[in-house]
């Protein structure tokens, strides 16, 4: 019974493959498969009536199909012997008869494969349901991979179509006479041709087998347009330009990074909107700030709250508005080392490096403590207690941006100090997202490993000790030989046009972000020694390249700002708001106590002053808080609870920032350095 069973759903699953009769006796027969299948309304001589004859149906496309496969291979014999058909038209003919065997193959293979389907569930408990996820995979991949080939024939019918297209316009050309424009165009049409197969990159086949590389199913969605006539004629473009919208089964969003023809420029008009947007909404929100009192920075955090996923959500290309807004980091920390001169971090270079080791130190041991009695993960712990270990250097770099600071009577200045410290920690950034891949595993390894584990800690920490080393080395090379030559030619070509200088510049930053990257430290330290480099030319150099840097630097700050409010969640902050604060007061105090006790330690008896300034400075926690979440909650480390909690003690540490800095402020510095900080 279980057998004639299975054969009758054998045949009505292979039914719909061939035109095996017209629409009414179709629709008797799947009646009739239905009645089979509840027990009703037939009798057994009849139930095998109809399984040999549908069987027998089945046989007969099968053996039709064969016979179709060997007139196609002595068809494709005959057009080889064919002497009177060139290579090219050979290569074309054969390929298409290729082309319609694989057809008939696949539609073959997808018969028995829904059969094989169909017999693992039937043998398959409908308990278990590990079995009906692996049954569910395994026809999702068979389904992507047919989604797949069918693709690829088509494209290669597509070509095909081409090919007969242009055979009929030589046909055509042949048998009439061209004028000297139409054998012109046919030559450029031709050289098009040419040029478009040179410079076509086969990225998808190429990828197909990469390890890593998995097939999945998208949606492609068009810009929604309230005028529907204006969709409609968009359509046609935005098809033939690549400009739609793909969304993954995960509810990711993609856009064109590449396009198959280089030969047309295109332009991502939801990015261009999404800036514009922001630029246009930046002003009334800085204004109001800066007219209660608050930085700027804050209203332009507060545009990128209304315009991100907890409120207009407009905006579209977050992943692009993030990475244009790091460019407002680098050029940030540019001019940090910019009024930072080399004399000054020479004055300071053991306090810099000596305090953030300290204090990263002491939060992980105080993370680890906690844990210990919350029965968290020690993994999850760690990354916890360096996360929130560091500090905002672009936003202390806006506290102290135009304030008059210099060294008085031998005395270590603060916002060397604090600058210096918060450099070592963009460093200890680079190691950390180095040592991040050995985290995740160790939270994952057997107590056996752990000592591998430590050792390969221990090796990657020498190794970015040996990438500084080089990188200063560098530094000392360039500050000697080339920086000064360099600047004078740069400075001689661009009498009377700015461009050349700020071009000029801005190679230089992203030659040393590209020389630190490629020797696994952090980018932001390139940028930073950058501008150092360059201040020790003089104070006059200084002045100049900061008028013309300062303007970029601004713009590019409002995008950055405006990105870290794409991911603050004020509803979530609301419904947690007792908690959130809690927390977040416990970490600004735990950093402060920890650099006013680390910094009592490390400074001259002389400086013990500023201790409360540069603490102050370090009390909140950076915004790349943010990229390390996200890495971890992709990894597992943390869970998506923990991720908010982080964003949202980061985001409101950043808004008390202020707060303390201006306490620390009016405590500690005289009244007119006072009214120039801040």
């Amino acid at each position: 019974m279980k057998a004639t069973g299975f054969i009758s759903l054998w045949t009505l699953v292979s039914l719909p493959c061939g035109q095996l009769a017209n629409p009414a006796e179709h629709e008797d027969v799947v009646k009739h498969a239905i009645k089979l299948h509840r027990g009703k309304g037939a009798v057994a001589a009849q139930r095998k009536q109809w399984v040999l004859e549908s069987c027998r149906k089945l046989s007969g496309l099968l053996r039709q199909k064969n016979v179709v496969l060997n007139k196609l291979k002595n068809a494709i014999r005959a057009v080889e012997k064919n002497a009177g058909l060139s290579d090219e038209e050979k290569l074309f003919q054969v390929h298409t008869f290729e082309i319609f065997q694989k057809e008939l193959n696949e539609s073959e293979n997808s018969v028995f494969q829904a059969i094989h389907g169909l017999q693992r569930a039937l043998q398959g408990d409908y308990k278990d349901v590990v079995n009906m996820k692996e049954s569910s995979r395994q026809r999702l991949e068979a389904l992507r991979e047919a989604a797949i080939k069918e693709e690829m024939e088509y494209v290669e019918l597509l070509a095909a179509e081409k090919h007969q297209v242009e055979a009929l316009k030589n046909m055509q050309h042949q048998n009439k006479s061209l004028s000297m424009l139409d054998e012109i165009l046919e030559d450029v049409r031709k050289a098009a041709d040419r040029l478009e197969e040179e410079i076509e990159e086969h990225a998808f086949d190429d990828n197909k087998s990469v390890r890593g590389v998995n097939f999945e199913a998208v949606l492609r969605v068009e810009e929604d347009e309230s005028n529907s006539k204006r969709n409609a004629s968009k359509r046609e473009v935005e098809d033939d330009l690549g400009l739609s919208m793909l969304i993954d089964s995960q509810n990711n969003q993609y856009i064109l990074t590449k396009p198959r023809d280089s030969t047309i420029p295109r332009a991502d008009h939801h990015f261009i909107k999404d800036i514009v947007t922001i630029g246009m909404l930046s002003l009334p929100c800085g204004w109001l700030c800066t007219t209660i009192g608050l930085p700027t920075m804050f209203g332009y955090i507060i545009c990128g709250v209304l315009l991100g996923p907890s409120g207009l959500n407009s905006i579209k290309s977050i992943v692009q508005v993030e990475t244009l807004g790091e460019f407002g980091v680098f050029f940030t920390l540019f001019l940090v080392g910019l009024e930072f001169s080399p004399e000054r971090l020479r004055k300071v270079w053991k306090i810099s490096l000596q305090g953030p080791c300290y204090m990263t130190i002491l939060m992980i041991a105080f993370g680890l403590l906690w844990g210990h009695l919350l029965q968290i993960r020690p993994t999850q712990s760690v990354f916890i207690s360096t996360c929130l270990s560091l500090s905002s250097t672009p936003l202390v770099s806006r506290f102290l941006a135009g304030s008059v600071r210099g060294d008085k009577e031998g005395d270590i200045d603060y916002s060397s100090v604090l600058l210096g410290m918060l450099v070592m920690q963009d460093v200890q950034l680079g190691l950390f997202i180095a040592v991040m891949p050995t985290l995740i595993q160790a939270g994952v390894s057997t107590h056996s490993s752990i000592f591998k584990e430590i050792l390969r800690i221990l090796i990657l920490i020498g190794q970015i000790l040996f990438s500084l080393a080089a990188v200063f080395l560098l530094c000392l090379v360039i500050k000697t030989y080339l920086i000064g030559p360099y600047y004078r030619k740069l400075h001689t070509e661009s009498k009377g046009n700015k461009e050349i200088l700020i071009l000029g510049i801005t190679a230089f930053i992203f030659l040393m972000l590209t020389i630190t990257e490629l020797l696994d430290v952090s980018m932001e330290l390139g940028c930073f020694l950058a501008g150092a480099l360059i201040s020790s030319q003089g104070h006059m150099v200084t002045e100049e390249i900061m008028s013309c840097i300062e303007p970029i630097r601004d713009f590019l700050a409002i995008i950055f700002f405006a990105s870290i409010g794409l991911h603050v969640f004020p509803t979530f902050v609301i419904y947690e708001l007792t908690v959130l604060l809690f927390l977040t007061l416990s970490v600004v105090i735990m950093k402060f106590v920890l650099a006013v006790f680390v910094l009592s330690l490390i400074l001259p008896k002389t400086s013990q002053y500023i201790k409360w300034i540069v603490s102050a400075g370090l009390a909140q926690v950076s915004e790349f808080s943010f990229v390390l979440g996200s890495r971890a909650r992709r990894a597992g480390i943390i869970s998506r609870e923990v991720y908010l909690l982080i964003l949202s003690v980061t985001t409101l540490s950043l808004l008390l920032a202020p707060a303390l800095w201006r306490a620390a402020i009016m405590k500690c510095v005289p009244r007119p350095e006072r009214r120039s900080s801040t």
